[in-house]
């Protein structure tokens, strides 16, 4: 009896194997190209309402592993208010994992297309808290005001007076008031551009690297094949939400045409801290981050793009979960140890670097660990569906 029984369990697993690798393969098909299996669990596990996320990028918690997201350092966390204003505060918080002084600061804005609900510090903590992990550096982040309730320069206005706070309260934390660099992603990475052209219109800190995760670089209507392509919210930000945002953070047209808005469209890009942009090949922002640093470039700033292949919107997000992610963090944090020392020099030509994601044994885990998480989602789909009837 007992061999029929674990006939019946070999069976049922290699059925279950077969039909999870089938899984994975079809859910890496899409009418954009072939996913790396591990961006096309998530996206599966995301698009079809298997995983519990907020409107925002997060990773769900089947999804993150027990090892530390902090490298096993300590970290200091301070929440602090700064004011913005008459009668008006807003909310910071500073992480430091080093005791040393003199450390660099990293001002970092969170993304989540400039409105309420989309974004905060709590949903990007995973990737500021890492930064500051990896770098060493005393890392100050606002909870800027966003639309609807504020619409621009309001959030422009927040990131610049974090800015200036930074360089008069920085060494209170350890940090170098004298060595700040600014950083972003998505409309975060906007909120980056923008405050690094600001400080240098109007004399404040002076910057060593701004760091842009696929940010937004313009409100105006360009035609961007990326934009066009990536678009449908599959790939984590549709057309719908990028409208929502315009209408909503910048209602006037003129204010599309504003640097602080567009800064893709600024006519001077002169005296700007050394960039690095990252930008993800299934993202509607890919051209226009990709366009900018070109622009940057040819303004004679020191910049270096990257385009990660086989990833989508907010891919940094999941960091702890994907390769790619890990990756760009770690060369991240490699380009402003380099800035910081001013080894960061402009190059003769403009490139789009790209990398095509990890090789050898990483590849292997990847792989892996894509087919472990769709064996999940196989069988939480038909659990659901069996409940359903």
């Amino acid at each position: 009896m007992w061999k029929k029984g674990l006939k019946a369990v070999i069976i049922f697993v290699l059925c279950f194997a077969v039909v999870t690798v089938w899984s994975v393969e079809k859910w890496s098909q899409t009418m954009q190209g072939d996913l790396p299996s591990k961006t096309a669990v998530i996206l599966h596990a995301i698009n079809h309402n298997l995983v519990s996320l907020d409107t925002n990028i997060s990773v769900p918690d089947f999804l993150t592993p027990e090892s530390s997201t902090d490298d096993g350092v300590t970290m200091k966390r301070k929440d602090t208010t700064i004011a913005a204003g008459s009668n008006t505060e807003i909310p910071v918080r500073v992480y430091r994992y080093s005791d040393t002084e003199n450390a660099p600061v990293i001002v970092y804005y969170h993304g989540g297309a400039f409105l309420e609900g989309y974004g905060s510090l709590d949903t990007h903590e995973n990737i500021i808290r890492s930064l500051a992990a990896r770098t060493g550096a005393v890392v100050i982040s606002p909870e800027y005001r966003v639309a609807p309730e504020y619409e621009f320069p309001t959030a422009v206005e927040d990131s610049y007076k974090t800015l200036e706070w930074a360089g008069r309260h920085a060494a209170e934390y350890g940090g170098d008031p004298d060595k700040i660099a600014v950083a972003g992603d998505s409309a975060g990475g906007n909120l980056a551009a923008v405050t690094a052209m600001k400080a240098r219109d109007e004399g404040g800190p002076d910057l060593f690297a701004q760091l842009l995760f696929y940010p937004l670089t313009t409100f105006q209507d360009v035609n961007f094949e990326s934009r066009d392509t990536y678009d449908s919210g599959y790939y984590l930000l549709s057309r719908q939400v990028m409208l929502k945002a315009r209408e909503e953070y910048t209602p006037q047209q003129q204010m599309w045409d504003n640097p602080y808005t567009s800064p893709l469209h600024a006519k001077n890009l002169s005296g700007l801290p050394p960039a690095r942009i990252i930008t993800a090949e299934y993202d509607p922002l890919r051209d226009e981050g990709e366009k900018y640093g070109e622009k940057l470039h040819n303004a004679e700033v020191p910049v270096q793009t990257v385009r990660y292949q086989g990833t989508m919107h907010g891919f940094i997000s999941f960091f702890q979960i994907m390769a790619r992610g890990d990756r760009a963090l770690n060369q991240s944090a490699d380009f402003l140890d380099k800035a910081s020392s001013g080894n960061v020099s402009h190059s003769d030509t403009y490139t789009v670097s790209k990398y095509d994601g990890p090789s050898g044994l990483t590849w292997f885990l990847e792989e892996a660990e894509a087919l472990a998480i769709g064996a999940f989602l196989v069988g939480k789909s038909t659990y659901n569906r069996m409940m359903n009837k």
